[in-house]
């Protein structure tokens, strides 16, 4: 099972990735992840990503591509992978795309968690409160939400338009969406 999953800062993404990647027994990749952990480890990739964001610039598309090329590649994601964090826009959407068409490993569906913005403004004021985040301040997490929206709309429209999305109502407990990812999924490779 190949998967992108989609949400809203605070949606439950990494949560429901975490629960996903054991009952799937695959791996989850980050793309925040892999970019340190490329970093850290001092890959050619890495290197030059260190370069550009000790310069205070946004690592490029093609650098973050080709390490999920590399990540792709790998015998551990040969059962499916669970990718968070990317896409992020339209043209990341199309270069994954590609990307994946070219290795011969297709995903089977974009999981988008669906909560309502104020749901999530208040989500993440609790967890502002219990970790001390200022960066989970109403007025923050407004402007990420935003954000978010302008940035991927076009990415939720490409999948939608490919027939490879699947909404989830990320509202209720934990184990109810858990159980409502793995209840789209299960359609999802029924259908295929």
């Amino acid at each position: 099972m190949r998967l992108v999953l989609l949400g809203a800062p605070g949606s439950g993404k990494g949560t429901q990735a975490t629960r996903l990647k054991e009952h799937l027994q695959v791996p989850h990749i980050s793309t925040g992840d892999l970019l340190r952990a490329e970093v850290a480890a001092g890959t050619p990739l890495g290197l030059e990503a260190k370069a550009i964001m000790a310069r205070g610039d946004l690592v490029s598309d093609d650098i973050l591509l080709g390490m999920l090329e590399d990540r792709f590649s790998r015998e551990d994601t040969r059962a499916g992978f669970i990718l968070d964090g990317y896409p992020r826009n339209l043209a990341q959407a199309a270069a994954l795309d590609a990307l994946l068409r070219k290795l011969g490993t297709p995903f089977d569906a974009a999981v988008q968690l669906e909560v309502d913005n104020e749901q999530i403004i208040a989500r993440l004021a609790g967890r502002a409160q219990a970790e001390g985040r200022a960066d989970d301040s109403p007025d923050s997490v407004r402007h990420r939400l935003d954000v978010y929206d302008r940035q991927t709309a076009p990415v939720i429209a490409f999948y939608r338009d490919h027939d490879q999305l699947t909404v989830v109502d990320g509202v209720g407990s934990l184990d109810d969406v858990f159980v409502r990812i793995v209840t789209a999924i299960g359609r999802e490779q029924a259908a295929a």
